[in-house]
């Protein structure tokens, strides 16, 4: 909605951030402005800084709000609302930081990598909501330090069953000698980070997380998938093994999520991960939750110590080929043919009839 308040600014630790059009609404349903969204980025300030310190990041921009039939714009119709910027934008200030990174078709970009709060009110101010950041850091932009678990629920699925199967999660991860920290991803998904050394190639990342969905699978046949298709998942929880892959990001802790209710991304304890609903987090009540709990993602920033190793999953991969005869699963559509990767059909076209009909 169009506003009719002139530009503010406000101090952000020192920067002085300009907020064009201060009374804009975002959320109509919620009444809250671009102002209360920038005030809210800096109320949570230590944890969105933390989850997106030195690392390049996409920003999910919706510069006129997330009002009724809004879209995001897509690669096959660009006219939409919103858009995901994967490049600096233009006129960014000096404080800005950015890292370069490669995309799988091996052009590259410069990318926002936050270094300071004042950075992310920025962003904020130009529309940002999602902030969507890789799991690397601009020192190397080539190797992972976070090993990312997506558990999708799927149609007929809801959060309370992927809160069922994050148990089995943690349990998993421990066998490896890993720990991971849960999330709301802000809609109906669970999102399970792991710290890990910087010392594996996002193909490894990949494998990794591979076998570590195919083990929780075989463990919850009836709950888990790992079918890229989605006419394949059925009702089950799909571990989103795609999300390693290079250039794959998901929504960072402390985000807004574009839905009416605005609700966030939420860091979550273990023992909140079966009693919670992602409505429970948003806009209004995440400040006093952060100011009552503190970063619960604090050991997922960059450079934090405790990272580990994903030797273990690695050598269950090796298993699950060796013995087991998997190999490679498919890459999202948008990506090049990769080495190793199996026929990227979707299974109902591969299955079609031919006659001499035909055409």
């Amino acid at each position: 909605m169009p506003s009719k308040t002139p530009a503010t600014e406000i101090d952000v630790r020192g920067r002085t951030v300009r907020v064009s059009s201060p009374d804009r609404v975002y959320f109509p349903a919620r009444g809250l402005t671009k102002l209360d969204v920038v005030q809210y980025f800096v109320q949570v300030g230590d944890g969105i800084l933390g989850a997106l310190l030195d690392r390049p990041t996409t920003l999910e921009r919706w510069p006129k709000g997330v009002f009724e039939g809004a879209r995001l714009a897509t690669r096959a119709d660009s006219s939409g609302d919103a858009f995901y910027q994967k490049r600096v934008p233009a006129g960014a200030p000096d404080y800005v930081r950015t890292a370069r990174i490669a995309f799988p078709s091996g052009r590259t970009a410069d990318e926002v990598a936050p270094g300071e709060l004042a950075v992310v009110a920025w962003a904020a101010n130009l529309g940002t909501l999602t902030f969507h950041p890789w799991p690397v850091t601009s020192q190397d932009v080539e190797r992972p330090d976070q090993l990312r678990i997506d558990l999708d629920p799927q149609p007929g699925t809801d959060f309370s069953d992927a809160a069922r199967v994050a148990p089995h999660v943690r349990e998993l991860l421990a066998e490896h000698g890993l720990e991971g920290w849960p999330k709301t991803s802000g809609g109906r998904g669970i999102h399970v980070f792991v710290p890990i050394e910087p010392r594996w190639t996002f193909v490894e990342a990949r494998r990794a997380t591979i076998a570590f969905g195919r083990e929780l699978e075989r463990r919850l046949p009836g709950e888990v998938t790992m079918k890229l298709w989605k006419e394949e998942r059925g009702a089950k929880i799909f571990v989103d093994y795609n999300q390693m892959a290079r250039d794959r990001t998901i929504a960072s802790a402390y985000s807004v999520r574009t839905n009416a209710r605005a609700t966030v991304s939420a860091p979550l304890t273990w023992d909140e991960v079966a009693d919670v609903h992602p409505d429970d987090f948003d806009v209004t009540t995440m400040p006093a939750r952060f100011a009552a709990v503190g970063d619960l993602f604090a050991p997922l920033a960059a450079h934090a110590p405790g990272r580990f190793s994903i030797d273990s999953l690695l050598e269950l991969a090796q298993r699950q080929e060796h013995d087991e005869g998997h190999g490679d699963l498919p890459y999202p559509p948008e990506y090049p043919k990769m080495p190793g990767e199996p026929t990227r059909v979707q299974p109902s076209r591969a299955r079609r009839p031919t006659s001499e009909n035909t055409p």
